[in-house]
C-alpha cells in the first residue's frame, strides 16, 4: 500500500511529508575531485511508491543510485532506509535493498536457474525458501523454458529479465532500477513493465530511472528530475504536466477577425495565433475550452476541417526544465 502523503506546493517542487517513508535522502553532496556530481539533493520516497528519477546524462543519477544502494558513501549528507542510516558497512540494511544496474550483473557461464540460486545463496537464503522462489521468478519473467540454458547465450531482452529477477531474489523492501530496458525488444520491455507493476502492487517500493520518457510517464505517479547534480523538480505526474500548456491547432475555411477576438477572451486561453485558414490556441484548460471553441465557430457558421491537440508530455516538461536533449 502506498504511503499517505501531504504535498506543499513550491516552484517546480513539492515538500512531501510522508506518513511512512522508506527512503530519506538528506542534503546529499558528492564530488569526484573538483567535479560536483551531486549538490545538496534531498528527497523522500514513501513505502510502496513507484518513483521515477530522470535527468540528462551527467546529471548525477548513477552516482545517486550507487549511494542509495550503499555501494559508495556520499561526500556529505546522509541516506536513511526504513528509519536507519545507510552506509557501506550496514550489511543487514543493504540486504533490504535490491538493485538492477544498467550494466548486467549475471554470470554468462551459469544457467538462468544457477544464476538465481547463486545470488540467493549470497543473501544466505535457506534452500527450502530459495528453490521455490527461483522457480516462481523464472516463470514470472518468462524464462522457465530457458532455465537450463546458459545466460551467455540469451538475447539482450532475456538477460535484462534475468537481471531483474536476480535483483529481487532476496525479496527486498526497496528496489532500484537503473535503465532496466536498455537494448531490449518490445516483448521483453512489456514483460519488464508488467513485472515491475506486479512487484509494486505487492508492496515493493521501486525507484525507476530511464532514458525513455514514455516509460516513466506510464509507470510512475511521482517523479524527480535531476540536472547538473541538483534536484530541479519533484512532483506528481499531473502537477509536472501542468507546467506545460496544451496547443490546439484548428483549421477553418477562413478566419474572421471577430472570431479571433472572441477566442482571445475565453477562460483558459493564454495566446491565440492566427493564419489565413488556421488558428493555434495555447491553453491550460483544453477539456473545458473545446466546447466553447465549437460554439464560437458555430456562431460564425464555420465548420473546422481539422482539429489537433498537442498535449503536455513528460518529455516536453523535461526539456522545459533542463533545456537539454535527453541524450546529450
Amino acid at each position: 500500500m502506498a504511503a499517505a502523503l501531504r504535498e506543499i506546493p513550491m516552484p517546480h517542487k513539492m515538500v512531501v511529508i510522508m506518513v511512512d517513508p522508506i527512503l530519506e535522502v538528506r542534503e546529499i553532496r558528492h564530488c569526484y575531485g573538483s567535479t560536483v556530481a551531486l549538490d545538496g539533493v534531498s528527497l523522500t520516497v514513501g513505502r510502496g511508491e513507484l518513483f521515477g528519477l530522470l535527468g540528462p546524462n551527467g546529471a548525477g543519477k548513477t552516482t545517486l543510485m550507487s549511494i542509495l544502494a550503499g555501494l559508495q558513501e556520499p561526500s556529505d549528507g546522509s541516506v536513511w532506509v526504513a528509519g536507519q542510516r545507510l552506509s557501506r558497512s550496514a550489511r543487514g540494511l543493504r540486504c533490504r535493498i535490491g538493485i538492477a544496474t544498467q550494466d548486467l550483473a549475471l554470470y554468462p557461464e551459469l544457467t538462468a536457474r544457477e544464476n538465481l540460486l547463486f545470488f540467493g545463496r549470497l543473501y544466505r537464503l535457506h534452500e527450502s525458501e530459495l528453490r521455490p522462489r527461483v522457480e516462481t521468478l523464472l516463470a514470472t519473467v518468462g524464462l522457465s523454458d530457458r532455465a537450463e540454458q546458459r545466460a551467455g547465450t540469451f538475447s539482450g531482452g532475456m538477460k535484462r529479465r534475468l537481471n531483474l529477477a536476480i535483483a529481487v531474489v532476496h525479496q527486498p523492501e526497496l528496489l532500484l532500477l537503473d535503465e532496466p530496458t536498455t537494448g531490449v525488444d518490445p516483448q521483453s520491455r512489456n514483460h519488464i513493465f508488467e513485472f515491475v507493476r506486479q512487484l509494486n502492487s505487492a508492496g515493493l517500493t521501486v525507484i525507476y530511472t530511464s532514458h525513455y520518457m514514455e516509460e516513466v510517464q506510464s509507470l510512475c505517479p511521482r517523479i524527480a528530475i535531476l540536472d547538473q547534480g541538483r534536484l530541479i523538480a519533484c512532483d506528481t505526474l499531473p502537477n509536472l504536466l501542468r507546467l506545460q500548456k496544451t496547443l490546439i491547432h484548428l483549421r477553418l475555411p477562413q478566419v474572421p477577425a471577430g472570431l479571433i477576438e472572441k477566442l482571445q477572451v475565453l477562460p483558459g486561453v493564454t495566446e491565440v495565433q492566427a493564419g489565413v485558414d488556421q488558428i493555434t490556441l495555447t491553453t491550460t484548460e483544453s477539456g473545458l475550452l473545446l466546447p466553447k471553441l465549437a460554439a464560437a465557430c458555430l456562431q460564425y457558421h464555420l465548420e473546422p476541417t481539422s482539429l489537433e491537440l498537442d498535449q503536455p508530455t513528460l518529455e516536453r516538461v523535461f526539456l522545459h526544465l533542463t533545456g537539454h536533449e535527453l541524450r546529450d
